[in-house]
């Protein structure tokens, strides 16, 4: 059995995720690319964070406030989203002290310009739903034989 050190052949990288694959060499930027778009997809395109981005559209909202509005979110997955829209610079979280802790949470110039793809992704949602369960229904039931 060979070892896996072995290079790649010329004008190909290896893969980050898979040692054993090469990519072509003018592809390893896309790869990179894509890379990094999944990774941000990943934050924005979660239900709860979209969610919270929406219902931060009509201003600041404690976090009280936040979690009335957005249904069936508990408490740990609301402090999870927010801290990391917070990380990645979509979310802007202000403390005033006083007795108890008020803490606000707002977009950023960044969560701002989120809030245009976010409503035209929920609307496509809307639009498209009884369409995507009777795909679903079809496909299901194809798998039922």
């Amino acid at each position: 059995m060979e070892t896996m050190t072995a290079l790649a052949q010329e004008g190909t990288f290896s893969s980050a995720s898979s040692p054993d694959v090469t990519a072509p060499a003018g592809r390893q930027a896309d790869h990179t690319a894509c890379r990094a778009v999944n990774d941000v997809l990943s934050r924005v395109g979660d239900k709860w964070s979209m969610r919270v981005v929406m219902n931060l559209d009509g201003g600041s909202l404690r976090f009280n406030e936040l979690r009335r509005a957005i249904d069936g979110i508990s408490q740990r997955m609301l402090t999870r989203t927010l801290r990391g829209l917070e990380r990645d610079g979509l979310v802007n979280r202000t403390v005033t002290p006083s007795i108890p802790p008020r803490v606000d949470y707002a977009l950023t110039a960044l969560g701002q310009s989120l809030r245009e793809p976010v409503q035209a992704l929920g609307d496509w949602a809307m639009a498209n739903r009884a369409a995507v369960e009777d795909a679903r229904t079809t496909f299901d039931a194809g798998c039922d034989e």
